[in-house]
């Protein structure tokens, strides 16, 4: 229930007059017909009433002491309930609340310091009373004067401003970084969300690129050498071992199987006899220069 920020309404819809003795002509009561000449009376609507027809037929009744407001009595409104002037006061200290903000809690209605201390939340940093109209931050159920949500480390108000908790406290963005979030390798900025590591050392995602093409390697395999990471295209183009047959790259990489011999290496596949074809895999074979032959092709030769 937010505080109300208008003062209540003070009606004025009937005019006091008072009636002269004409000679000769009729002045009564419009509900009565009784003769006003003379006396006080009350128009409504073009029509002159009496002072008792007048609060018998429209006068309204107070909330508090349920006597009638007479045209004589200031009457004062909220939400279509009435009051007299001196019986429009709080419903715990009994103070006036003429002309003064207030709130209503279960039909009734209390001054704003009666209404602070019953139901307005309490700031969990200052533990004083938000008073109610005045702006206040939640957060995980618990509740801030605006001033007060502020920055753990420079103490600025957070606002409306983004912000990271951690355990208790509220960090506005900028000291979050400086104070707890890890830098990337590359460009040494803060890692705020996601990122990778490798070699125990923290990286953006679009900061983990192949040391040879600059391509990102965060969704795909990848090796190193001296601690560079390469993609495998890179690092077989610049680092395998060829093919003595094909002279292609020999990667070694995923469990790729190759012949190693006198410093020449050969992929499983290309590992054959240079006459006849056939796989020399886990078979005996001769050299002739560059080339390898199965002991039958050898004696050939």
């Amino acid at each position: 229930m937010e505080l109300e920020s208008v003062p209540l309404t003070l009606h004025k819809r009937t005019q006091m007059c008072y009636s002269l003795k004409i000679m000769g002509e009729r002045f009564d009561c419009h509900y009565c017909k009784e003769s006003l000449l003379g006396k006080k009376y009350i128009l409504r609507d073009n029509n002159q009433y009496c002072v008792k027809c007048f609060e018998n037929l429209y006068s309204n009744v107070c909330e508090e002491c349920k006597a009638p407001i007479g045209s004589d009595s200031k009457d004062l409104s909220y939400k279509d309930l009435h009051w007299h002037e001196k019986c429009f006061n709080c419903a715990k200290c009994s103070r006036s609340l003429v002309e003064k903000p207030f709130a209503a809690k279960d039909e009734n209605l209390l001054c704003t310091e009666c209404y602070s201390n019953e139901y307005s939340a309490k700031c969990f940093a200052c533990k004083k009373t938000i008073m109610p109209g005045s702006r206040k931050m939640e957060y995980r159920g618990n509740s801030w004067h605006e001033t007060c949500f502020a920055c753990k480390r420079c103490r600025q108000p957070i606002g409306t401003k983004s912000f990271i908790p951690k355990e208790n406290d509220a960090y506005c963005v900028p000291c979050y970084e400086k104070q707890f979030a890890q830098h990337c390798s590359s460009c040494k900025k803060a890692i705020t969300t996601g990122g990778v590591s490798y070699h125990d050392q923290p990286w953006h995602k679009e900061c983990f690129l192949c040391t040879g093409c600059k391509m990102q390697l965060t969704s795909q395999r990848f090796t190193s050498r001296d601690d560079f990471p390469y993609c495998l295209d890179c690092f077989s183009n610049l680092y395998a071992k060829k093919c003595t047959a094909c002279g292609k790259a020999i990667a070694g990489l995923g469990g790729s199987k190759y012949i190693s011999f006198e410093d020449r290496q050969w992929h499983n596949d290309c590992f054959n006899c240079k006459k006849c074809a056939i796989s020399l895999v886990g078979r005996g074979f001769l050299t002739k220069r560059d080339d390898v032959l199965c002991p039958e092709c050898g004696r050939d030769a």
